[in-house]
Protein backbone atom coordinates (compact mmCIF):
# COMPACT_ATOMS: atom_id res chain seq x y z
CA UNK A 1 0.00 0.00 0.00
CA UNK A 2 1.37 3.32 -1.09
CA UNK A 3 1.97 5.85 2.31
CA UNK A 4 -0.61 8.73 1.50
CA UNK A 5 1.63 10.92 4.04
CA UNK A 6 5.07 10.21 1.64
CA UNK A 7 6.36 13.47 0.75
CA UNK A 8 6.59 14.43 -2.99
CA UNK A 9 10.21 13.25 -3.66
CA UNK A 10 12.39 14.39 -6.08
CA UNK A 11 16.38 14.29 -6.22
CA UNK A 12 16.58 17.15 -8.93
CA UNK A 13 15.44 20.56 -10.45
CA UNK A 14 14.34 18.40 -13.40
CA UNK A 15 12.18 15.26 -11.22
CA UNK A 16 10.66 17.98 -9.09
CA UNK A 17 8.96 20.36 -12.11
CA UNK A 18 6.96 17.64 -12.98
CA UNK A 19 5.67 16.93 -9.86
CA UNK A 20 1.95 17.66 -9.22
CA UNK A 21 2.02 19.68 -5.82
CA UNK A 22 -0.75 19.73 -3.40
CA UNK A 23 -2.52 22.54 -1.77
CA UNK A 24 -2.19 22.78 1.74
CA UNK A 25 -4.28 24.83 4.55
CA UNK A 26 -2.44 24.84 7.71
CA UNK A 27 -3.21 27.02 10.98
CA UNK A 28 -0.79 27.98 13.85
CA UNK A 29 -1.61 28.72 17.29
CA UNK A 30 -2.39 27.54 20.74
CA UNK A 31 -5.82 25.32 21.56
CA UNK A 32 -5.56 23.81 18.07
CA UNK A 33 -4.76 20.43 19.01
CA UNK A 34 -8.02 20.34 21.29
CA UNK A 35 -10.06 21.57 18.67
CA UNK A 36 -8.99 18.79 15.75
CA UNK A 37 -9.28 16.16 18.50
CA UNK A 38 -13.11 17.50 19.36
CA UNK A 39 -14.11 17.35 15.63
CA UNK A 40 -12.07 14.41 13.89
CA UNK A 41 -13.94 11.88 15.04
CA UNK A 42 -17.33 12.95 14.22
CA UNK A 43 -15.91 13.35 10.48
CA UNK A 44 -14.59 9.68 10.45
CA UNK A 45 -11.47 10.14 10.33
CA UNK A 46 -8.63 7.19 9.78
CA UNK A 47 -5.68 7.16 11.96
CA UNK A 48 -2.18 6.47 10.40
CA UNK A 49 0.83 7.59 12.58
CA UNK A 50 2.69 9.29 14.90
CA UNK A 51 5.89 11.02 14.02
CA UNK A 52 9.05 12.46 15.41
CA UNK A 53 10.69 14.45 12.67
CA UNK A 54 14.68 14.89 12.95
CA UNK A 55 15.75 18.57 13.54
CA UNK A 56 15.31 20.53 10.36
CA UNK A 57 16.62 23.80 9.86
CA UNK A 58 14.51 26.55 7.82
CA UNK A 59 15.84 29.45 6.24
CA UNK A 60 14.24 32.73 6.15
CA UNK A 61 14.64 35.69 4.30
CA UNK A 62 12.69 39.35 5.57
CA UNK A 63 11.92 39.72 1.20
CA UNK A 64 9.65 36.82 1.10
CA UNK A 65 7.44 34.13 2.44
CA UNK A 66 7.13 32.53 -0.48
CA UNK A 67 10.43 29.89 -1.30
CA UNK A 68 10.68 27.45 1.53
CA UNK A 69 14.04 26.25 1.94
CA UNK A 70 15.59 24.15 4.67
CA UNK A 71 17.80 21.14 5.87
CA UNK A 72 15.91 18.06 5.85
CA UNK A 73 17.66 14.49 6.00
CA UNK A 74 21.12 16.44 5.27
CA UNK A 75 19.76 17.95 2.08
CA UNK A 76 18.95 21.21 0.95
CA UNK A 77 15.53 20.83 0.21
CA UNK A 78 13.68 24.07 -1.62
CA UNK A 79 9.97 24.13 -2.57
CA UNK A 80 8.17 27.84 -3.97
CA UNK A 81 4.71 29.26 -3.84
CA UNK A 82 3.42 28.76 -7.49
CA UNK A 83 -0.19 30.10 -6.36
CA UNK A 84 -3.41 29.92 -4.79
CA UNK A 85 -6.56 27.67 -5.20
CA UNK A 86 -9.98 29.61 -5.27
CA UNK A 87 -10.63 28.58 -1.48
CA UNK A 88 -6.98 30.49 -0.82
CA UNK A 89 -5.60 27.74 -0.16
CA UNK A 90 -1.79 27.88 -0.96
CA UNK A 91 0.20 25.48 -3.66
CA UNK A 92 4.18 25.20 -3.19
CA UNK A 93 5.60 23.61 -6.12
CA UNK A 94 8.83 21.34 -5.16
CA UNK A 95 12.11 22.47 -6.59
CA UNK A 96 14.39 19.55 -6.23
CA UNK A 97 16.91 18.35 -3.05
CA UNK A 98 20.48 19.37 -3.38
CA UNK A 99 23.60 17.22 -1.65
CA UNK A 100 25.77 18.91 0.33
CA UNK A 101 28.83 20.22 -0.67
CA UNK A 102 25.94 22.55 -2.92
CA UNK A 103 27.80 24.33 -6.14
CA UNK A 104 27.63 27.91 -6.02
CA UNK A 105 25.80 27.87 -9.13
CA UNK A 106 22.60 26.06 -7.47
CA UNK A 107 23.07 28.13 -4.18
CA UNK A 108 22.51 30.96 -6.48
CA UNK A 109 19.07 29.85 -7.65
CA UNK A 110 18.02 29.05 -4.42
CA UNK A 111 19.56 32.69 -2.89
CA UNK A 112 17.27 34.31 -5.50
CA UNK A 113 14.12 32.71 -4.49
CA UNK A 114 14.84 33.67 -1.55
CA UNK A 115 15.47 37.32 -2.82
CA UNK A 116 18.43 37.71 -0.98
CA UNK A 117 22.09 38.40 -2.40
CA UNK A 118 25.21 36.72 -0.65
CA UNK A 119 28.95 36.76 -1.84
CA UNK A 120 29.63 33.28 -3.16
CA UNK A 121 33.50 33.01 -3.90
CA UNK A 122 34.08 29.27 -3.57
CA UNK A 123 32.83 26.59 -5.99
CA UNK A 124 31.09 25.01 -3.65
CA UNK A 125 29.63 24.93 -0.01
CA UNK A 126 28.92 22.62 2.86
CA UNK A 127 25.66 22.43 5.09
CA UNK A 128 27.90 23.97 8.34
CA UNK A 129 29.06 27.17 5.81
CA UNK A 130 25.67 27.93 4.60
CA UNK A 131 24.05 27.92 7.69
CA UNK A 132 26.79 29.66 9.25
CA UNK A 133 26.07 32.69 6.08
CA UNK A 134 22.64 32.50 6.83
CA UNK A 135 23.17 33.55 10.66
CA UNK A 136 25.21 36.52 9.65
CA UNK A 137 23.15 37.84 6.94
CA UNK A 138 20.81 40.87 8.02
CA UNK A 139 18.35 40.22 5.80
CA UNK A 140 18.02 36.17 6.64
CA UNK A 141 17.26 33.84 9.79
CA UNK A 142 18.12 29.92 10.16
CA UNK A 143 15.60 28.67 11.51
CA UNK A 144 15.39 24.75 13.83
CA UNK A 145 12.50 23.44 13.86
CA UNK A 146 11.68 20.18 15.20
CA UNK A 147 7.70 18.10 14.93
CA UNK A 148 5.77 15.46 16.57
CA UNK A 149 3.40 14.99 14.08
CA UNK A 150 0.09 13.03 14.43
CA UNK A 151 -1.75 12.11 10.62
CA UNK A 152 -5.00 10.81 9.86
CA UNK A 153 -7.29 11.28 6.65
CA UNK A 154 -10.48 12.22 6.36
CA UNK A 155 -12.71 11.30 2.92
CA UNK A 156 -8.84 10.80 1.46
CA UNK A 157 -7.25 13.97 2.44
CA UNK A 158 -4.52 14.31 4.30
CA UNK A 159 -4.80 15.65 7.66
CA UNK A 160 -2.56 16.12 10.90
CA UNK A 161 -2.02 18.06 14.02
CA UNK A 162 1.61 18.59 15.52
CA UNK A 163 3.66 20.10 18.43
CA UNK A 164 5.72 22.42 16.63
CA UNK A 165 9.28 24.14 17.96
CA UNK A 166 10.78 26.77 16.42
CA UNK A 167 14.23 27.18 17.84
CA UNK A 168 12.71 25.57 20.91
CA UNK A 169 9.46 28.30 21.26
CA UNK A 170 6.40 25.81 20.99
CA UNK A 171 3.49 26.15 18.49
CA UNK A 172 0.54 23.66 17.43
CA UNK A 173 -0.48 23.02 14.60
CA UNK A 174 -3.12 21.39 12.22
CA UNK A 175 -2.98 20.85 8.24
CA UNK A 176 -4.85 19.50 5.32
CA UNK A 177 -3.77 19.01 1.72
CA UNK A 178 -4.64 17.47 -1.45
CA UNK A 179 -5.29 18.17 -5.12
CA UNK A 180 -8.95 17.77 -4.18
CA UNK A 181 -9.30 21.38 -3.36
CA UNK A 182 -13.46 21.10 -2.61
CA UNK A 183 -12.88 18.08 -0.69
CA UNK A 184 -10.14 19.92 1.74
CA UNK A 185 -12.86 22.87 2.49
CA UNK A 186 -15.35 20.34 3.17
CA UNK A 187 -12.63 18.67 5.66
CA UNK A 188 -11.21 22.38 7.01
CA UNK A 189 -14.89 23.22 8.01
CA UNK A 190 -15.90 19.56 9.37
CA UNK A 191 -12.48 19.92 11.98
CA UNK A 192 -13.30 23.61 13.20
CA UNK A 193 -10.73 25.04 11.20
CA UNK A 194 -12.52 27.43 8.88
CA UNK A 195 -12.25 30.74 10.50
CA UNK A 196 -8.20 30.23 11.56
CA UNK A 197 -6.04 32.03 9.12
CA UNK A 198 -4.23 29.94 6.70
CA UNK A 199 -0.30 30.01 7.76
CA UNK A 200 2.54 28.35 6.18
CA UNK A 201 5.89 27.39 8.24
CA UNK A 202 7.78 30.26 6.74
CA UNK A 203 5.30 32.72 8.34
CA UNK A 204 5.12 31.41 11.40
CA UNK A 205 8.76 30.89 11.90
CA UNK A 206 9.01 34.50 11.45
CA UNK A 207 6.87 35.73 13.93
CA UNK A 208 8.22 33.35 16.34
CA UNK A 209 11.94 34.63 15.61
CA UNK A 210 10.35 38.67 15.12
CA UNK A 211 10.99 38.47 11.27
CA UNK A 212 7.72 40.68 10.42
Amino acid sequence: MSDVFAKNVATSAEEAANIVPRAEFRVFGHGIIDIVKKNMWSCGAVLHKARKMPAETYFLSAHTSEANVKVRDGLLDIKTKVGETPEGYEIFQPRGKFQFPVPKADLAVILSHLKTEMTLDKDSYGVDEFIDMVRKHPDMAAVTVEKMRYGFTVDGIICEYAQVWFNGALMESACCESENYQGMQKVVAALGLTELPNTNYLKAARRVVGMC
